[in-house]
């Protein structure tokens, strides 16, 4: 397993449309800010239309994900994301609109392609061999490392320099080429019926919604590091550094992010992926600990780097025990659910923040940023191993310490091959 499985000419169309596709949305937030600011109570208004967008991608997310068809998502994907490049395009066209038409946009920039991150997820998954999954995951998330590096400056340098509203015509642009580059890709991806008759009677909600643990704790390994964003100019100014340092020092928060999930495709990891995303979380959580400790530039830049290395990490093993959680057909709009759940939890502990901020210091916002995290941790931990024990409970029976023979990938990317003893099969 390499990386070579993965260097394709169709993974490159792919990059390219996935580029498209996503840096509208690492660039909307900011972009809205800039939008407005000029306007009396510009910040608290672009606030507010962040907010909008990003409840739309909420919203959007698990409605749209469910109905995408796995054989014939084109289409689907392709409408996603016309509307949402109409929804940017009029952003930028009536930026001096009244504050609810371009909340109303906002909203549909946000909902209308929010099924694209997993319906493109898929459609990467199939344009490799099984075997090179976790290495075509891992460059994806290298690719939206690089994303997230790049847009916040390009948002700054185009609305300072050349005007507010450029960021959001760019991003209208980007997306409407993206739907282009769908029709450079297979239409969807196969699916199994044998492996999928379980649910094609109309149960892909319960489905999906049997795999909570999952997304609990996939929101809970985005939230810490947007945590630690929301509140690092806060947290520098308590310092008596410069706020001017936060850009550098999210970028290196984007490359160690890249780093790490460069390294975790480079090799097969021993353990459970539960118990690898506990241990890449706990890893996360003393990085973001020591960001709120660290009184120094260097020894924050150096936390946040390690933080952003072990957190690709943790999103990584979410998004291969998704696969392991969810038959082939429902992948897609599993992918949706954890976009959504990732989304909720960075606005869940982005507004524990705000609200922290305004009655403590900065540092005290970011632990309890942890402790919430860490909670929202265990509990997705518990509720996979509770899942697992109910999964074993229903299949056939083995007995503790025997030995069996090796049918093929088992639960949590695994082989079952092995000896089984209370706990499973190793």
């Amino acid at each position: 397993m390499t990386y070579r499985d993965v260097a394709s000419p169709q993974v490159l169309v792919w990059a390219c449309t996935s580029v498209g596709a996503r840096m509208p949305v690492a660039m909307a937030p900011l972009a809205l800010v800039f939008l407005v600011r000029e306007r009396p109570g510009g910040y608290a208004l672009g606030a507010v239309l962040a907010a909008a967008y990003v409840i739309g991608e909420i919203v959007g997310a698990p409605v749209l994900g469910m109905r995408l068809p796995p054989e014939r998502a084109r289409p689907q994907l392709a409408v996603g994301l016309a509307t949402g490049a109409c929804g940017f395009a009029g952003l930028g066209v009536f930026s001096d609109a009244p504050s609810l038409v371009l909340g109303a946009f906002a909203f549909l920039a946000g909902a209308a392609p929010a099924a694209a991150t997993g319906g493109l997820r898929a459609l990467l998954t199939e344009l490799v061999p099984e075997r090179a999954v976790a290495q075509a995951l891992s460059t994806e998330s290298m690719l939206n490392s690089v994303i997230w590096a790049v847009s916040p400056a390009a948002v700054a340098g185009l609305a300072l320099q050349v005007a507010p509203h450029v960021p959001l015509l760019l991003a209208a642009a980007l997306m409407a080429a993206s739907v282009a580059g769908l029709w450079l890709l297979p239409a969807g991806w196969k699916v199994d019926d044998s492996a999928d008759g379980a649910w094609s009677g109309g149960s892909l909600p319960r489905l999906l919604l049997g795999a909570w643990p999952v997304y609990v704790m996939g929101a809970a390994s985005l939230s810490l590091l947007g945590l630690a964003e929301l509140v690092l100019p806060a947290l520098l100014e308590q310092r008596g550094i410069p706020v001017g340092w936060s850009g550098p020092l999210l970028t290196g928060l984007a490359v160690g992010a890249g780093l790490g999930a460069f390294l975790y495709g480079l090799r097969t990891w021993p353990g459970l992926l539960r118990t690898r995303s506990v241990v890449l979380m706990c890893g996360t959580s003393l990085c973001v600990t020591l960001i709120a400790l660290i009184p120094n530039t260097a020894g924050i830049a150096t936390a946040l780097a390690a933080g952003g290395l072990l957190q690709s990490g943790a999103l990584l093993t979410r998004n291969l025990a998704l696969r392991d959680a969810l038959p082939p057909g429902a992948l897609a709009a599993g992918y949706s659910v954890m976009y959504a759940a990732a989304g909720a939890g960075y606005a869940a502990t982005g507004s524990l923040a705000g609200a922290l901020l305004k009655v403590t210091v900065p540092s005290t916002a970011v632990l309890a940023g942890v402790a919430l995290t860490l909670a929202l941790t265990a509990v997705g931990w518990w509720g996979e191993v509770r899942r697992a024990g109910s999964s074993a409970q229903g299949a056939d029976v083995v007995a503790p310490g025997s030995l069996v023979e090796d049918p093929g990938p088992g639960p949590e990317g695994t082989s079952i091959g092995g000896r089984c003893d209370a706990e499973g099969c190793l």
